[in-house]
């Protein structure tokens, strides 16, 4: 089982080399890839040493996998080209998750729709992984009509000059111009920025919310409207989601699928201030759940709290899972079984 790493050196791929060796995914050959600035650098993986290669050494290898981590455009140029050698690219960049011809997957949600065919597989956005976890089961058995979801997103989501900017701003000093990753201070302050603004008026990030969730759940007459905030937090994102649905519930019947639901863990006791955070989110796996309470001002209406560590499930870990059920298959390595 031959994996490459695409982007190994930055914030994702760093988490994703943690998480291969956490859930003992069956490495034999491991190629940490990065750009050229980066070859030659070593990375760590079940303790030993890796030296980082490029990307055209890394295609001649022809691996089983490639896991990437490493912006669009690399994944627009690359991914191809490991496909054409036959290794199945799992991407977690934006490049490829509204092509039509591609598959947008969180195994626990519809890692079914996968064919063995399939070469480039998308990894979906961070806040929508955590999101249709969580309301996969509740769609399947109430039908959610709409969505109005507010995220809190955290500065890891941004990437390492983020939460270099946070730490300086949080040791008192005032970051320059380049060190900037927002155009506002961040610590001790939210930004309702996340992404670049479309002509909607929306974000890039709350765009991705609307169509990825509907991709995912192959259902377009959902009606979804998102709100993306970026806070002072250092890892872990957080969503209000008010769902309404066509069908009538009962709140404990929400909870009963909740607590059936693979990879959804909740936390739902305010009597003893117990609700999901990030906080303690953090370095898991799983999608937290609380708040989990009626919406008495619509019909069939329903308030969640969903949490997750967006590095890990909200991408080095689904990006895993996605590689682990394709080993599960027997599509890629040679049957070796997870």
């Amino acid at each position: 089982m031959k994996v490459a790493v695409v982007g190994a050196t930055g914030l994702v791929g760093t988490v994703m080399l943690k998480v291969l060796e956490k859930r003992n995914f069956p490495v034999t050959e491991l190629m940490p890839v990065a750009s050229q600035r980066s070859v030659g650098k070593e990375v760590t993986f079940r303790g030993n040493t890796f030296q980082v290669i490029g990307l055209q050494d890394a295609v001649d290898a022809c691996p089983d996998v490639a896991i990437f981590s490493a912006g669009g455009s690399v994944s627009l140029a690359w991914a191809p080209k490991f496909a054409k050698v036959g290794t199945t690219v799992i991407d977690n960049s934006s490049a490829w998750r509204m092509d039509p011809g591609k598959k947008l997957i969180v195994p626990e949600v519809n890692a079914d729709a996968l064919e063995e065919n399939d070469k480039i597989i998308a990894n979906p956005n961070c806040s929508t992984i955590q999101l249709v976890a969580a309301l996969k089961p509740l769609h399947s058995r109430f039908i959610i009509k709409r969505l109005v979801i507010s995220t809190y997103q955290s500065i890891t989501g941004t990437g390492v000059k983020a939460v270099q900017q946070f730490h300086i701003e949080r040791d008192g000093k005032v970051p320059s111009k380049e060190e900037m990753a927002y155009h506002h201070p961040i610590n001790e302050n939210c930004i309702p920025h996340c992404d670049v603004f479309l002509e909607n008026d929306y974000t890039k990030e709350e765009m991705k919310l609307v169509h990825e969730t509907k991709k995912i759940f192959n259902d377009d007459s959902l009606g979804i409207t998102a709100t993306a905030v970026r806070v002072p937090v250092d890892g872990g994102h957080s969503e209000s989601v008010n769902i309404e649905f066509e069908k009538p519930f009962e709140v404990d019947e929400i909870k009963k699928e909740l607590n059936e639901a693979v990879g959804v863990v909740v936390l739902d006791d305010v009597a003893n201030n117990q609700y999901p955070m990030p906080l303690m989110a953090k370095n898991k796996d799983e999608v937290f759940v609380g708040r989990i309470r009626r919406d008495e001002s619509i019909e069939n209406g329903l308030n969640l709290w969903i949490v997750a560590d967006n590095l890990r499930k909200g991408a080095a870990t689904n990006a895993v899972q996605i590689a682990e059920y394709l080993v599960e298959k027997k599509w890629i390595g040679e049957g070796v079984m997870v």
